[in-house]
């Protein structure tokens, strides 16, 4: 990368040398005046000299303002700030992004999305002409953004979800997408993305499971690195994260973990290993939780002895938004923001990602006071300097402005969206081969799906997304008629907080507060004000600091109105220890607090009366909800909807109803079954006695036990990108024939959970008393519109030394209708080694085109790496004995099966 980039710029540099000194022989002055002028040219900006010299040459012109300044990043622009605030320089920026202050729908930052390609390039050209000529030492800024499955902005272009193309088993695929979405990364000015997720998702209730690549590490790392290779080639920065795992006990965002070093080495650090290392990715990102007892943000044997000793990291280290302080707040292994910061940045990390430009007066101290040693400042100074010496920003800060006004109407990559659209579809299941649709006039469309075309978590706008019922209806052309109905709500509405327009205290907005230090609401309160509404979660501090213990209670008083006489449920919602009084009398009692409740009760509201209103709340532990509910102008339709579904379905020769889940960050999932009344919708249609395929929109497993007997098919589309309903569309018509497979695991029951294809021998049964130990569809699972046939598996070699590669050759052959992808799978099982292996794991992977009734060989070189292991002692070996090998079209269909041994 070094010499590419000096070997780009190296040229013209040496022309303009030429031409002015050319120049200067013919006027003597000049001629001075240019040596004094060579003279005076600080080594750091020659870009002719050594990258590590220049580092070291701008390192020791820095003041310790300038140092932590370029360890600091945030979202955000010099639009309406005071640009001097930036005087010393910074790390760099997202932006026009902006903090929500929290999770949102799958991302933490919004945008302004009137910024297209053109007007964004020029806004981070402006912010760069001004670090690099208004700032002291003109240092650039690195423009960041996040970019999953396409950049999340304006007019970028929306691929399917990140578990979607994983789905697809298909690296080159991957490679082209992640080619395409570095183009118009580096089009707009941004020179680092937070991407990708190459966390494994050992849980499926974990809701950013979306976000990955499967379960398994071979596939994370495969994938991983065709992603991280397109962006580093194109020399753009790739992130990966979140370093080590993001994911706990019950599928838990973040949850603290406790795995050996063995777990950590056979399943977590592989897909960072291999991108770090193959894929050359130059940054990092830490998690948020604790691995053994340890912030993930500030452990020494995650960030220095693993990565940056043992693995030989030269990149820097980012801490995910916040997470610094997390250490602080969270996992309370640090005094405050000071020694939360002193904690990470010697323990490895080196730049502090924080979403407020102020914080950093929470973070500046211990790099000016000594409390951080200024070898390992310097040594974090440099490794981002490197990076953006590396990136030609000292020679060329800008980006074009013409090109990216071009990709303004640049449509060329819809066609790359589709095709990763196609690629990624799981058929589950395809009963008397409904699909694809044959001689079909009537099509009922169902679910909110088929209509919002959503695109999962951290996405941009997409660069004119397709729904289902746009896609069917353009496929379907005027020979068949589509028509659409709701039917069912994912996420129905059916209460709300009661808003302050309805609250009064006197003539006060919203009801009077009373705040105790104790859990009986008595003696005098310690602070009174007025709530406009009660609808709170306090769960990493006290509702006020002068509440300085967990144990306070809450009494609110007021009066309550409704425009609109009616019976109106009324009621409150929170984790219990609440009482409602409606005109002084008990309304609501659940003052045993036990858990998290809803209770809502009928009440006959007058319009024409002022009802008393009081609730009182206590908290013995922390972590607080509470919020007073009913479900005035919340009308619940779903009766309606599914009665006008089981309608129209007389009429229609075939039943597609749309159903998806709701997950993403700080959205984990208890229960895996469709949400809301979505499942409903699917029996009553399976009641009509036609055929019902059902469509999946998510990005994790899903239980079907309530419908999947009675569904005719079922097509897993994920969250698939703009170009959605057109590969829907041609899947279903037959223009397509899918052949993704499952990158998860799929369960019949949450109680299965965690539930992994390669875990290690039981020593027993897996099964329980009442329910079966295996799932409902295993990695790897996904069928197709025609058969193949695998046969006559050959080994090069049964017996090798430890040495010897292996051809692994068979004979596989579409014996169906209907050209199609086939991929095949190989796993490899350690028969007899010294540490329990597990059962099976993926080595291998290829997507093989067949026409119908073709035939082909097809082999995989077994190299020795494949067969390694760690033994006893934490050392990686190759243990003599037999080995299983194994190939098939899942982790369950295991058709070809041969043993090879390696000799001591």
């Amino acid at each position: 990368m070094k010499y590419r980039v000096t070997q780009f710029i190296l040229a013209p540099f040496l022309l303009i040398v030429l031409l002015n000194v050319a120049s200067a022989n013919e006027n003597p002055k000049k001629n001075r005046n240019l040596v004094q002028t060579k003279a005076a040219l600080p080594l750091y900006k020659n870009p002719a000299a050594d990258i590590e010299a220049r580092v070291k040459d701008l390192l020791a012109r820095m003041t310790p303002e300038e140092k932590f300044w370029q360890l600091f990043m945030i979202p955000g622009d010099l639009d309406g700030v005071d640009k001097n605030r930036y005087k010393n320089g910074i790390f760099g920026l997202q932006v026009s992004a902006v903090s929500q202050g929290g999770g949102g729908a799958g991302q933490m930052l919004s945008y302004n999305t009137q910024e297209n390609a053109y007007t964004l390039a020029k806004k981070i050209n402006a912010i760069q002409a001004y670090f690099v000529k208004e700032t002291r030492l003109g240092i650039p800024i690195i423009a960041f953004d996040e970019a999953l499955h396409g950049l999340v902005r304006k007019g970028a272009t929306s691929f399917p979800q990140a578990i979607g193309l994983a789905a697809s088993f298909n690296t080159e695929l991957m490679g082209q997408v992640a080619g395409t979405i570095a183009n118009e990364t580096k089009v707009r000015g941004i020179r680092d993305i937070l991407t990708p997720v190459i966390n494994i998702a050992s849980d499926v209730r974990w809701g950013r499971t979306e976000e990955t690549y499967g379960e398994d590490p071979f596939l994370s790392s495969q994938m991983g690195l065709a992603f991280v290779s397109a962006f580093e080639n194109q020399n753009i920065i790739t992130t990966p994260k979140h370093f080590i795992a993001n994911v706990g006990d019950g599928g838990r965002d973040s949850y603290p973990i406790s795995y050996n070093e063995r777990q950590l080495e056979e399943i977590y650090l592989p897909p960072f290993k291999t991108a770090i290392q193959q894929g050359k990715s130059r940054s990092l990102m830490t998690a948020y939780n604790t691995v053994n007892g340890t912030p993930a943000t500030s452990s020494a044997y995650l960030l220095t002895d693993k990565l940056k000793t043992e693995w030989g990291f030269k990149g820097f280290v980012i801490s995910d938004a916040g997470a610094v302080g997390g250490a602080n707040v969270l996992h309370y292994t640090a005094a405050g923001y000071t020694d939360a910061t002193r904690q990470a940045i010697i323990a490895g990390l080196d730049v502090i990602f924080q979403t407020d430009f102020n914080h950093y007066k929470l973070f500046i101290p211990p790099f000016l006071d000594g409390s951080i040693p200024q070898s390992r400042i310097d040594d974090a100074v440099a490794r981002v300097l490197r990076a953006k010496f590396e990136l030609g920003l000292f020679e060329n800060p800008y980006v074009s402005e013409k090109e990216a006004q071009k990709a303004l109407t640049d449509q060329s990559h819809k066609a790359i969206a589709k095709q990763a659209a196609l690629q990624s579809f799981v058929l589950l299941k395809n009963e008397k081969s409904v699909l694809p649709l044959k001689n079909v006039k009537n099509i009922l469309l169902l679910g909110e799906d088929a209509i919002e075309a959503r695109l999962g978590g951290y996405s941009g706008t997409g660069n004119g997304k397709i729904s289902i019922l746009e896609g069917l209806k353009k496929r379907a052309g005027d020979k068949v008629k589509v028509t659409y109905s709701k039917g069912s709500s994912r996420d129905p509405l059916l209460y709300v907080p009661v808003s302050q327009q309805f609250l009064k205290t006197d003539t006060t907005s919203g009801l009077h507060a009373e705040y105790f230090d104790n859990l009986t609401l008595s003696g005098r309160p310690v602070f009174e004000r007025t709530d406009k509404q009660i609808d709170f979660m306090w769960t990493l501090s006290s509702p006020d600091k002068r509440l300085p213990k967990d144990q306070y209670s809450i009494r609110w008083k007021g009066n309550l109105t409704v425009p609109k006489s009616g019976i109106y449920q009324i009621g409150l919602e929170g984790n219990d220890g609440y009482r409602l009084y409606l005109d002084d009398k008990l309304f609501i009692d659940q003052w045993e607090k036990r858990s998290y409740h809803t209770q809502l009760l009928p009440f006959s509201f007058d319009q024409h009366k002022t009802y008393a209103i009081r609730v009182e709340f206590k908290e013995p532990k922390g972590n607080a909800h509470i919020k007073l509910i009913w479900n005035y102008g919340v009308p619940d339709n779903r009766a309606q909807e599914l009665e006008a579904a089981v309608r129209l379905a007389e009429n229609a020769d075939v039943i597609v109803v749309t159903a998806g889940i709701k997950e993403g960050e700080f959205q984990d999932r208890a229960m895996l079954n469709l949400p809301g009344n979505q499942e409903q919708l699917i029996q009553a249609m399976e009641k009509s006695g036609k055929p019902v395929i059902v469509l999946l929109v998510g990005g994790s497993a899903i239980t079907m036990n309530n419908w999947y007997n009675d569904a005719t098919a079922i097509l897993n589309t994920w969250y698939a990108g703009e170009e959605g309903g057109n590969a829907v569309a041609e899947t279903l018509f037959g223009d397509y024939n899918p052949a993704g497979r499952l990158p998860i695991t799929y369960p019949v029951h949450e109680s299965q959970l965690p539930l992994i294809y390669n875990h290690k021998p039981t020593g027993r049964g897996d099964d329980y008393n009442n329910l079966s130990g295996e799932p409902l569809f295993p990695f790897g699972f996904g069928l197709s519109y025609t058969k193949f046939e695998y046969t006559d598996l050959k080994l090069s070699k049964t017996e090798i030394s430890s040495a010897e590669p292996v051809q692994a050759s068979f004979t596989l052959k579409n014996t169906g209708h209907y050209d199609g992808d086939e991929v095949v799978q190989l796993y490899i099982r350690d028969v007899l080694a010294t540490v329990s292996r597990p059962v099976l794991e993926l080595k291998g992977f290829k997507r093989i085109h067949l026409k119908a009734g073709e035939t082909r060989q097809v082999s995989f070189e077994i190299a020795p790496h494949m067969l390694e292991m760690l033994n006893a002692e934490m050392k990686t070996v190759i243990e003599p004995g037999d080995f299983r090998i194994m190939i098939g079209s899942s982790s369950r269909e295991l058709l070809l099966k041969d043993t090879l041994t390696v000799k001591p």
